[in-house]
């Protein structure tokens, strides 16, 4: 039952990137983790055409992924409209009105992660959860992140980019990085899309063109060996404080060489997830500490899971997700239990910060 008290989110998720099915799967335990007497929740899926659609009749709550309906009523945010919608073809006659206090976008990748979602739901004033534009923008795209840590004098692997107009060879990339082992991924994607390892020039065409099948820009990366593969979870609390989580590590399993898409999502026996890492106090506290300045250079906000190399006392900082994955192995909502923030408190916490900073954003336009 609805109070007064109760705040109106609405999830969206699903989305036109080659992640839409991991955002079902992080939305399904979203909406299992929100508390019904708190919220009341709508749910909005995002077609692989890009068309959101109302998806609550398709939904129980129970199922591993959430479902897009491919045939729902469609929904239309208003700009302007703090949060009101209009359900357009549902059989009634006209439209009918929604209203949202926050909305909680849970995408992954182009068209969602990468700040034209946010772009959307500024113009529509209404608060939502997570990064903001620039921020959301500046860290999707690997290239400028990367550029962005590196003049900041923050620890990066060494790279190359590449377009299809201006391509690289396998022998300008090794001179460039420094390894004749390299990466090759698309500069903005995630959940491991499109990444392959090349260690000759054949592996090296094959693996630019499985990436530009995902990207216009591809990253070319040393290979940097042996490598442990450490996480941190950052969150940012209503009050603009900014905390890192206990560290996790991925441990893949040798049939995977890396932790690629099938390692996560298909191999039940992919990869070992470990939670708290086991590192040093020092070693560790040092990531925790780095993984607060990257949020802060790449203009992160609300939430990112920052991603590490490390390799003896090395440490690189490898990628920023500000919209990191919530599926029931994910590793952001792992790593803030293992420091005592179950996923429904930390689902508070997200919800608290951005109805304040929206609180905040208002109030600063109405002194312009």
């Amino acid at each position: 039952m609805m109070t007064e008290k109760t705040t109106r989110v609405a999830i969206l998720f699903g989305g036109r990137s080659a992640e839409h099915d991991v955002s079902r799967a992080s939305a399904a335990n979203i909406f299992r983790s929100l508390d019904a007497s708190r919220y009341a929740i709508t749910l909005i899926g995002i077609t692989s055409d890009g068309r959101w659609v109302l998806a609550d009749a398709a939904n129980d709550g129970t199922a591993t992924a959430l479902t897009v309906p491919a045939d729902g009523p469609q929904i239309v945010l208003l700009p302007a409209g703090q949060g009101r919608a209009l359900v357009i073809g549902d059989g009634t006659a006209g439209t009918r009105d929604l209203v949202f206090d926050v909305v909680f976008p849970v995408l992954h990748g182009p068209n969602g992660e990468d700040g034209t979602v946010q772009g959307a739901l500024e113009l529509a004033d209404v608060a939502y959860v997570g990064g903001r534009v620039l921020g959301s923008a500046a860290a999707m795209d690997k290239d400028v992140a990367k550029r962005l840590l590196r003049d900041a004098g923050l620890p990066i692997v060494p790279f190359v980019t590449m377009t299809e107009a201006a391509p690289v060879t396998y022998q300008d990339a090794v001179h460039a990085v420094g390894s004749s082992e390299l990466f090759v991924k698309p500069a903005n994607l995630g959940s491991s899309v499109g990444i392959s390892k090349a260690r000759n020039e054949a592996e090296f065409d094959a693996a630019c063109r499985l990436a530009l099948r995902f990207d216009r820009k591809i990253l070319i990366e040393r290979c940097i060996t042996p490598v442990r593969e450490i996480e941190c979870a950052v969150l940012e609390h209503a009050d603009g404080k900014v905390a890192a989580s206990e560290l996790g590590e991925i441990v893949p399993a040798d049939s995977h060489g890396f932790y690629s898409y099938e390692a996560k999502y298909t191999d039940a026996s992919g990869a070992s997830l470990h939670v708290p890492a086991q590192l040093e106090p020092a070693l560790s506290e040092r990531i925790r500490k780095l993984a607060t300045e990257v949020f802060g250079v790449l203009c992160c906000e609300s939430l990112a899971r920052v991603d590490f190399f490390v390799r003896g006392d090395e440490v690189y900082v490898n990628e920023v997700n500000t919209l990191p994955g919530f599926t029931n192995i994910s590793m952001y909502p792992k790593m803030w239990e293992a420091t005592g923030l179950p996923q429904p408190a930390l689902m508070d916490r997200l919800i608290a910060h951005a109805l304040a900073r929206h609180a905040r954003l208002r109030q600063l336009a109405s002194q312009r």
